[in-house]
């Protein structure tokens, strides 16, 4: 296994039922351990509003958005179902299951009906498993901006592990050996892993050989894994990327949980789908979570379930419109990235989804300049400059003080459905005029850092 020093990280103080190390509050700026007061541009409060009181689970950033119109066939899907009275059951009825079904055997993901839930957006499913399990969590640093919060609903601890330079969403091997020994040294048990080989927020995929390592190192522990693949169907150079699921390695040991608002549903439209170990120990485990989804009455509406149904079956308007979108974000966030990256940024070349993760370290001197000392600042800053969402790394995760910012492409597009629109059907979208000045406005943005940067060093 390839060695990389874990972050200087201990799960000593740990804190049962409180924030918990991962995923938490700026600290520094709210000392209730609230989200920042004021607006918050990455997606949680309105303009004006004030969160004082209030707890960073409402405040994290949004899984970033396609921006496209709805397909018009889905759309008459779900209007054609809207008369429907009747509730959908708690875990999916069986033509929404059997079209789950055929989905994950499409990916060389086969399971039976009754190996398969379907609950109201992933957050929900996620909420299940952690309860049915049991345990710390243990995730990936950066991670998604939902996956501790949620532990910490329970009063479960969520411990960050370090991810190697290369990509996002699967811890290091020997940084997850390291944490799962110290917490049980400490009186900790650690029974989950929460990770993803598409990554939100790097937007990067991780090797099948990290992902063979860390595998046999958390199940070598005991862990159960859940592998969260909202994001497979959007990679952006399929042919070049090669994208194994956990549960292709493992079968009996892993849980695949699948938002898809990631691929094939508008974000307003909440379904996700969960698929359940192949093993004896599978069978238990659907069985809590339904028990979970039915004491929160956690149904898919109906409407959305027959909409759901028809986007899982994959008819050819369903993966027309897949393909074309994520062509799309792929150009767009290819072109930011060389624009963050000329101007002296770093981030990993996006291979999939519909954002980048950006690390302004070497631009910190100008950052400092203009007051910027932290992922929150930052993150301030950069949503007022660029008119655009800015999350910062924080709300992943990610150290407060390591001035990192996820971007999400969406806001690329345009600001108005048509213009949208018209990048989806454009054969050459980076030359719409308003693509253009937007790209150009991000390119002046983080230009203007690189010169303050540079004049910085000039005037010592």
């Amino acid at each position: 296994m390839r060695r990389t020093d874990p972050e200087p990280h201990s799960p000593a103080g740990r804190h049962p039922g409180g924030a918990g190390p991962a995923g938490g509050a700026p600290t520094g700026h709210d000392p209730a351990g609230g989200a920042p007061t004021g607006h918050d541009p990455a997606g949680g409060a309105p303009a004006g509003h004030d969160p004082v009181g209030h707890g960073p689970v409402r405040f994290g950033p949004v899984l970033p958005e396609d921006g496209l119109p709805v397909l018009p066939e889905l759309a008459a899907v779900l209007a054609a179902a809207a008369s429907r009275a009747e509730t959908e059951p708690v875990g999916g009825g069986p033509a929404l299951l059997d079209a789950a079904c055929g989905h994950g055997d499409r990916r060389g993901l086969p399971a039976a009906p009754d190996r398969v839930a379907v609950g109201p957006g992933a957050p929900a499913l996620l909420v299940a498993l952690t309860a049915a399990i049991g345990g710390d969590v243990l995730v990936p640093r950066p991670c998604a901006s939902w996956w501790a919060p949620y532990a910490r609903l329970l009063g479960r601890p969520a411990f960050p592990v370090p991810v190697p330079a290369e990509s996002g969403g699967v811890p290091d091997p020997y940084a997850l050996l390291e944490t799962v020994r110290r917490l049980r040294a400490e009186g900790g048990d650690p029974r989950l892993l929460v990770l993803s080989v598409a990554d939100d927020p790097t937007g990067t995929v991780a090797p099948p050989e990290l992902l063979h390592e860390t595998l046999e190192a958390a199940v070598g522990e005991g862990l159960h894994l859940v592998s969260d693949e909202t994001w497979r169907d959007t990679l952006h150079t399929p042919r070049d990327t090669v994208l194994l699921s956990p549960a292709e390695m493992l079968p009996e040991q892993v849980t695949v949980v699948t938002d898809l608002a990631g691929a094939l549903l508008p974000p307003g439209w909440p379904a996700a789908v969960a698929r359940f170990p192949a093993g004896a120990a599978g069978g238990p485990l659907h069985a809590r979570v339904l028990d979970v989804l039915t004491a929160l009455d956690a149904r898919v509406a109906t409407p959305v379930a027959v909409a759901a149904a028809y986007a899982l079956s994959e008819p050819e308007p369903v993966t027309a419109r897949v393909a074309a979108s994520v062509r799309l974000h792929a150009r767009v966030a290819a072109a930011a990235r060389a624009a963050v990256v000329a101007a002296g940024a770093l981030a990993r070349p996006p291979q999939a989804g519909r954002h980048l993760y950006v690390d302004l370290a070497p631009l910190a001197p100008a950052l400092a300049a203009h007051g910027v000392g932290d992922a929150q600042e930052l993150e301030d800053f950069l949503t007022g400059r660029l008119g655009m969402p800015a999350a910062g790394g924080h709300r992943f995760g990610d150290d407060l003080e390591a001035p990192r910012v996820r971007l999400s492409t969406a806001p690329l597009l345009g600001e108005t459905a048509e213009q949208r629109a018209e990048c989806l059907g454009s054969s050459a979208p980076l030359e719409l005029p308003h693509v253009r000045r937007a790209l150009t406005h991000l390119k002046t943005v983080f230009d203007d850092l690189r010169d303050d940067a540079q004049r910085g060093e000039s005037h010592r």
